[in-house]
């Protein structure tokens, strides 16, 4: 099979969910298929080979165009430019001798701009709908983004859609009236690299000078916006007045959108600690060095955090709202995340058990990258 997969989430070195699930799913499929042609599109009017995966199997081709993204995404909003053909062309360019008298399929492991010819199957990714639920969560330029690259039109003439959960599936039923057999629910996994730096020693010295840590801490990992409900967050803090038993709050992650009211929070609260992006190779220390993981989220597709944490054996408190209650265990405490005092109650509650969190084996198999990778091919070949 020639298959075209679609990278541009990955031109960026700080990876969010979308990255990270794109990442793993492609390392996972490069390992167990060795016949397929896979052909990675990118494109970026900067130099980002630095930031790009370095797969190097004999049937895997990166193939690149430097337009800059808003000329490129006008021509396929026109449908100046069939994205198919760019591909072929980029490929001929660059001399690769292959025979390319058919494209089996267009793999979009989320949506962006996009315009194919009628011949392609599309394959597609959809993380979740908070854009339709919660479009006060969004900014005008982002909700004006996702308008423009028409989610429903995609996933309705996309030969199959994948995703991540079944309440993602559930949404794409009741709110895009879609075929409920055009949709394979595909959970993600637990990272390798995770697991891995899972069973490193922590420098529990080393981590606490980089992030400036406190001894004791309640710990947040996710993008700082809205639909994180980390305002809900810090004012549970607030109220719970952990402060005054010198037990912080630490919140991590990259700046999205929307998130002035974010930052002002966290200057006005006492207690309360931001330290930005964090390494992917200190996530599971951090995790181990908090005393209880929240996330309060209003929605989410799946949760890569709660299930990180979850993996890392720290308490964790989390929404029961959209996806999070398919994916935690039982020792999970499940909160309204438009009720603060619940959260309050949760937080103070968590301090008071010392439960830990833990994943079953039957977690590791259902949440594995290796194992959605093969049931991918598996549908891609029938």
């Amino acid at each position: 099979m020639n298959i075209i997969i679609d990278i541009r989430s990955l031109t960026d070195k700080k990876r969010t969910g979308v990255g990270e699930y794109t990442y793993e799913l492609l390392d996972n499929i490069f390992a167990l298929d060795k016949d397929s042609n896979y052909f990675l599109f990118y494109n970026s009017f900067q130099d980002v080979s630095n930031s790009l995966p370095k797969w190097s199997g004999d049937n895997v081709y990166f193939v690149g165009t430097s337009l800059p993204n808003k000329i490129l995404n006008l021509l396929l909003l026109g449908k100046f430019l069939k994205l198919d053909n760019l591909v072929k062309n980029q490929i001929k360019k660059k001399k690769i001798n292959l025979h390319l008298e058919k494209i089996d399929y267009w793999f979009s492991p989320n949506i962006n701009f996009l315009n194919l010819s009628k011949d392609i199957k599309h394959i597609l990714t959809i993380h979740d709908l908070s854009f339709e639920f919660l479009p006060k969560c969004f900014s005008r330029k982002m909700l004006l983004w996702h308008s423009l690259t028409k989610p429903q039109s995609q996933a309705y003439h996309a030969h199959l859609v994948f995703a991540p959960s079944q309440n993602t599936k559930n949404d794409l039923v009741d709110i895009y009236h879609l075929n409920p057999n055009s949709i394979k629910v595909l959970y993600p996994g637990i990272s390798k690299r995770f697991l891995d730096f899972l069973k490193t020693k922590i420098d529990v010295e080393f981590l606490q000078k980089k992030y400036n840590l406190p001894k004791n801490f309640i710990f947040f990992l996710g993008t700082l916006e809205p639909r994180k409900n980390i305002l809900g967050l810090i004012e549970a803090y607030k109220k719970s007045n952990l402060i005054n038993k010198h037990i912080y709050l630490v919140i991590a992650g990259n700046r999205g959108w929307k998130y002035d009211k974010i930052i002002s929070a966290i200057d006005k609260t006492r207690g309360v600690n931001y330290i930005g992006y964090v390494d992917a190779s200190d996530k599971p220390a951090l995790y181990q060095l908090s005393s209880l993981f929240v996330y309060p989220s209003l929605y989410e597709g799946f949760g890569f955090p709660v299930l990180e944490a979850m993996i890392s054996g720290v308490p964790v408190i989390t929404s029961n709202r959209s996806s999070l209650p398919e994916i935690v265990s039982d020792q999970v405490t499940l909160v309204n995340p438009h009720n603060v005092m619940e959260l309050k109650n949760a937080i103070l509650n968590n301090f008071r058990k010392k439960e830990k969190s833990v994943l079953v084996v039957e977690d590791f198999v259902k949440f594995n990258w290796e194992k959605m990778a093969k049931d991918f091919l598996e549908m891609l070949s029938n």
